[in-house]
């Protein structure tokens, strides 16, 4: 891999969004450190609701770059849906940390992301090839809407909330189908 592969735009974009999550969570989590002091916690949230969305521009943009473009790397294919997962748990788990999302959803859609991430290496390992779900792109979209809705504070956030949850355990659903699917068999070993 050279240098131009690994500083492509889609790669800076996804590294960008890597660095957002972290700020953003910052903004949900220390709203009573002296740093903030004198700022209305409405203000922190509108904050680190624009950090999300502009975070969430960079998911759609480096996609849509490294497709077009012919700009697909393998260190794209790792770092997007990582910056993808820092981003969406950061918002989830600062939002239940300010207590505006129920703790059980996150549980819910956590364990579910982190036992796909490990079906995935399971899957290197055995040579097959998972690729994102049309269900699992919708499922990130829906969760970065929820996540949007309940940063504003907006009607139906948590309706959202849980929508976003059935789709994240369907869609895992979906990646252990395909992988047990795409398992070789012990003849063909």
């Amino acid at each position: 891999m050279n240098k131009a592969q690994i500083f492509n735009i889609p790669n800076i974009l996804a590294f960008i969004r890597l660095l957002l999550a972290p700020i953003m969570f910052l903004f949900l989590v220390n709203q009573d450190a002296s740093i903030f002091e004198g700022i209305h916690k409405s203000w922190l949230n509108y904050f680190a609701a624009f950090i999300f969305v502009v975070a969430s521009a960079t998911d759609f943009f480096d996609g849509y770059i490294a497709r077009t473009f012919d700009q697909i790397t393998t260190l794209g294919k790792i770092l997007d849906p990582l910056a993808d997962k820092m981003l969406t748990l950061a918002g989830f788990l600062g939002l239940m940390m300010i207590g505006s999302a129920s703790p059980w959803a996150i549980f819910l859609i956590i364990t579910r992301e982190l036992f796909i991430t490990g079906l995935r290496v399971s899957a290197v390992a055995e040579g097959i090839d998972i690729a994102a779900s049309w269900m699992g792109k919708v499922k990130t979209v829906v969760q970065m809407i929820a996540i949007g809705f309940l940063l504003m504070e907006w009607p139906f956030g948590e309706t959202l909330l849980w929508i976003a949850v059935a789709l994240t355990l369907y869609s895992g659903y979906e990646y252990v189908r395909d992988f047990f699917k795409n398992i070789p068999s012990e003849s063909h070993k």
